[in-house]
């Protein structure tokens, strides 16, 4: 099998929430098989960093303030992605926000804010990409709690929910537009966004118990997935939400 299967050299990408953490190693993953990929994200400086790191493997880099819960900020980043780089082959829906609270103290600001980010941003982000996009694939960033419950996480799986079933509609919907969409569903990953739960000793033991694989996510484990579903490889996938979770969802 040619390894021409997995090449993404020549194709346009953008990446949002690309400064660090998931967005940031899929940005550069992205970059690695060749693509030229656009960051995207509300901190200037720390995308110049990932722009920066994109830059030096010889791709073009772009970095593009742009908030996803704002609908004028994401359509117009959108478009700029595409007219920087020439056209617009991939988006990865990364951007995403989230806090911990028990259920009956979230208000109405919490809500608005995560959904607004997760879900809403990133519906009108593949929308505006879709409308410039001459077939392609997007990849929408899900999560574990788009299938299981977690307590004091009910805002952001709400929006994981929705995520992956806004996942399987628009694959369906666009499909008759050769736009591939499908998702991964990363699993205990240590970043910035879910520290708070990993600075409770008995919380990590616990979930260990859970992974059949006994160890979190690496970030490069997300590489080779994001990847696979952005290449030709992949060319007859669409509709998937794709754990990376070292078998967490199969032993439930």
């Amino acid at each position: 099998m040619s390894t021409a299967l997995f090449s993404l050299d020549r194709k346009k990408a953008l990446v949002t929430g690309a400064s660090r953490g998931i967005g940031r190693v899929i940005a550069e993953g992205l970059a690695i098989a060749g693509a030229d990929v656009a960051v995207s994200g509300r901190n200037p400086e720390a995308l110049k960093d990932c722009a920066d790191a994109i830059g030096a493997m010889g791709r073009q880099a772009p970095a593009i303030c742009m908030d996803v819960s704002d609908i004028g900020s994401c359509r117009g980043g959108v478009a700029e992605a595409a007219e920087r780089l020439g056209g617009l082959d991939i988006l990865v829906n990364n951007a995403g926000v989230e806090q911990v609270c028990a259920s009956l103290d979230v208000d109405e600001e919490l809500w608005d804010r995560i959904i607004d980010t997760n879900l809403k941003g990133a519906f009108f982000a593949a929308q505006a990409a879709a409308r410039l996009m001459k077939g392609g694939a997007i990849l929408n960033i899900c999560s574990l709690t788009s299938e299981r419950g977690i307590p004091t996480a009910v805002p952001y799986g709400s929006s994981k929910t929705g995520l992956a079933g806004m996942t399987r509609a628009l694959a369906v919907e666009w499909a008759s537009l050769g736009i591939r969409v499908n998702a991964l569903e990363p699993g205990y990953f240590r970043t910035s966004l879910t520290e708070p739960f990993y600075k409770n000793a008995e919380w990590r033991q616990g979930m260990l118990g859970n992974i059949p694989m006994q160890r979190f996510g690496e970030l490069g484990d997300l590489v080779g997935a994001s990847v696979f579903l952005c290449s030709g490889a992949a060319g007859y996938i669409t509709g998937v939400c794709l754990p990376v979770d070292g078998g967490t969802l199969a032993s439930l």
